[in-house]
């Protein structure tokens, strides 16, 4: 897969599929992009896991955060990782100890590992890299024009409010 560009339909649909996502490298600190995305993610339905070792035990959010992606209680759909691309060889090699696997590892902004990437697609996983999945859920719900934002998308509809404060689902064009 070309991971230099991605489909709106790609994206779209990895967002409407997964229902469980947990964030490695969440941090309580409400200045950080993570949290952001924490707390974006929750508000729009998502069940969220953060993990963070040096919080374990804690509360981001309102969510109970895990030292690792196996003290998890339950399955996740995607892994969010918020870590250095170095990071990234180690936090995949857990992903795939799961049980069931992951439907997609998603790596933040300025993250990137072709030959993980590639790894994961053998083993049936869907890949992004180098994206936010608060942005392109803002960007295709139509939210992220709200503030003058270019989403890249041209609509005469309406969006749709759905459940949840503000809320808008993802833009089904």
């Amino acid at each position: 897969m070309n991971h230099d560009s991605y489909s709106d339909h790609y994206i779209r649909s990895i967002l409407d599929d997964v229902k469980s996502i947990a964030i490695v490298g969440a941090s309580p600190k409400n200045v950080r992009p993570s949290y952001f995305v924490t707390k974006y993610l929750i508000a729009k339905g998502y069940s969220v896991f953060p993990v963070n070792p040096g919080h374990a035990g804690k509360e981001i959010c309102g969510a109970m955060t895990y030292a690792s992606l196996a003290e998890i209680p339950e399955p996740v759909d995607m892994v969010d990782i918020f870590r250095g691309s170095s990071a990234v060889p180690g936090i995949v090699g857990e992903a795939l100890d799961l049980d069931p696997l992951p439907k997609v590892v998603w790596m933040q902004l300025g993250v990137r590992d072709d030959a993980v990437a590639g790894v994961l697609e053998t083993a049936g996983i869907r890949v992004v890299m180098n994206r936010c999945p608060k942005i392109e859920y803002g960007r295709l719900s139509g939210e992220i024009g709200w503030t003058g934002v270019n989403r890249r998308m041209i609509s005469s509809k309406k969006p749709k409010l759905t459940k949840g404060f503000q809320h808008f689902g993802l833009d089904k064009n």
